[in-house]
C-alpha cells in the first residue's frame, strides 16, 4: 500500500527563466515552420547567455529551397520573444543582443527512417519511452505541488505585464512543499519564491510584501497556516536576472514541463522538437491517456509508459500502472488502450490534431494541466476518451 501521510515538492520556473527563454524561442520557431508547412520537421536547440543568443539544429521542408527563405525571419522571432518575455535589461536585451542562427538541412538518415513509403508507414523519430501520468487529486488531474506552483508565477507574470508590480522582473521560480493526508493534499509546509526585481535596496521583506498576496490568492483556502515557512528570495537581493545571471538552454526543465517529480520520466525534452518527434507527441498521447484513464473512474492515479525505435511506426510496448487505486486491471487497460488510439505516430498527430502551430504557449507553466483550446492547443487535455475506454475495458 502506498504512503498516506507525506510531503511533496515541486518546483517551477518562470517564462524569463534562462531555460525557458532558450523553450520559448525554439517553440517559436517551431510554430513559425509549421505555419507554413504543417508537416514541416524542426529539432530546433537554444542557447542563451549575457547579450548573445544562439540557435541551431535542423530543418526538413519538402522544398528544401525555401530553408533559405525562411532562414531571414529566425532573428526576428526570437527577438519578439525576448521582448514579449520582458527583457530590456543593460546585458540582455531584445534590440541589442547579439543572434546566431545555425539552422540546417535535417540528416537524410534520420529522414529516411521516418519517412512514409510505399512499403513502410511513417516512423518515429527516434527511439525512447514517453511516460504520462494523472491523478484526482486536482480538477486539472495533476499533482498539486507543480500545478500550484505554475500558477504561483503565471499570476506573478500576469501583475508584471500588465504594470500593476513594476518592480517584478522576467526571471523567477517557485516551490512548494505539500502536504498529504491520507493520500490527499491539504496543506503548504513551506513555500520559496525567488524573484528578480528592479531596485537592489529592496529586501526580502520587501519582495515578500509585494508577492504574498498573490500567492495566497492562487492556492486554496486553508492551505496556508501560521506552520507554512515562508523563503521569499532568500539570498537577499536579486537583480541580475535571465541570462546574464545563468545561461540558458532548451530542454533543460523536462521535470518542471510534466509532473514536477510526481512520476517518471522518458528523459526526452518537448521545446523545438515538431511532432513527429515521439519525445513530444508520444508524451502528450501518454498524458491524454493516462488522463482519460482517472477521468473514468477506472483509477484515482495512473501512469502510462509507451516505447519507440527509431524508424518503427508502432509502439514496441504499453504499459499501465494504476498504483493500488485501480477498479479494473491493469493489463486490461492495456489491452484497451490500442483499441481507442492510433499510437503510431501518423496516429498521435492525426488524433490530437498536433501538425498546427500550438507550441510557444506550451513553453512556460508546464504541458499539462492547461485547458484544451479551440484553436487545437492543449488537446492533450481533452477528457473525450472516457467513454471508448469504458467500452473497450
Amino acid at each position: 500500500m502506498s504512503r498516506q501521510n507525506y510531503i511533496f515538492t515541486s518546483e517551477s520556473v518562470s517564462e524569463g527563466h534562462p531555460d525557458k527563454v532558450c523553450d520559448r524561442i525554439s517553440d517559436a520557431i517551431l510554430d513559425a515552420l509549421l505555419s507554413e508547412e504543417p508537416e514541416a520537421r524542426v529539432a530546433c536547440e537554444t542557447f542563451a547567455t549575457t547579450n548573445r543568443v544562439v540557435i541551431g539544429g535542423e530543418v526538413g521542408l519538402s522544398d528544401q529551397s525555401k530553408l533559405t527563405e525562411y532562414m531571414g525571419r529566425i532573428e526576428d522571432i526570437a527577438r519578439a520573444c525576448i521582448k514579449d518575455i520582458g527583457y530590456e535589461q543593460d546585458k540582455f536585451h531584445h534590440a541589442t543582443c547579439e543572434i546566431t542562427n545555425l539552422l540546417h538541412e535535417q540528416s537524410a538518415h534520420i529522414a529516411q527512417g521516418v519517412d512514409a513509403a510505399t512499403d513502410k508507414d511513417e516512423g518515429a523519430g527516434d527511439q525512447g519511452i514517453m511516460f504520462g501520468y494523472a491523478t484526482n487529486e486536482t480538477e486539472a488531474l495533476m499533482p498539486a505541488p507543480i500545478l500550484y506552483s505554475h500558477a504561483v508565477l503565471r499570476r506573478l507574470a500576469e501583475v508584471r505585464k500588465d504594470g500593476t508590480e513594476p518592480t517584478l522582473r522576467p526571471d523567477a521560480k517557485s516551490q512548494l512543499s505539500v502536504r498529504y493526508e491520507n493520500g490527499k493534499p491539504v496543506g503548504i509546509s513551506s513555500i520559496v519564491l525567488s524573484t528578480q526585481h528592479a531596485d537592489a535596496a529592496q529586501t526580502s521583506d520587501d519582495i515578500r510584501a509585494i508577492v504574498e498576496p498573490y500567492i495566497r490568492e492562487v492556492l486554496p483556502e486553508g492551505w496556508i497556516d501560521e506552520a507554512t515557512e515562508w523563503w521569499v528570495n532568500p539570498t537577499g537581493v536579486f537583480v541580475i536576472g535571465g541570462p546574464d545571471g545563468d545561461a540558458g538552454l532548451t530542454g533543460r526543465k523536462i521535470i518542471v514541463d510534466t509532473y514536477g517529480g510526481a512520476a517518471p520520466h522518458g528523459g526526452g525534452a518537448f521545446s523545438g522538437k515538431d511532432p513527429t518527434k515521439v519525445d513530444r507527441s508520444a508524451a502528450y498521447a501518454a498524458r491524454y491517456l493516462a488522463k482519460n484513464v482517472v477521468a473514468s473512474g477506472m483509477a484515482d492515479r495512473c501512469t502510462i509508459q509507451l516505447s519507440y525505435a527509431i524508424g518503427v511506426s508502432k509502439p514496441l510496448s504499453i504499459y499501465a500502472d494504476t498504483h493500488g487505486t485501480g477498479e479494473v486491471s491493469e493489463a486490461l487497460i492495456e489491452a484497451a488502450i490500442p483499441k481507442v488510439m492510433d499510437l503510431t505516430p501518423r496516429g498521435i498527430r492525426s488524433h490530437l490534431q498536433l501538425n498546427k502551430p500550438i507550441y510557444e504557449r506550451t513553453a512556460a507553466y508546464g504541458h499539462f494541466g492547461r485547458a484544451p483550446e479551440a484553436d487545437g492547443g492543449f488537446s492533450w487535455e481533452k477528457t473525450d476518451l472516457v467513454e471508448a475506454l469504458k467500452k473497450a475495458v
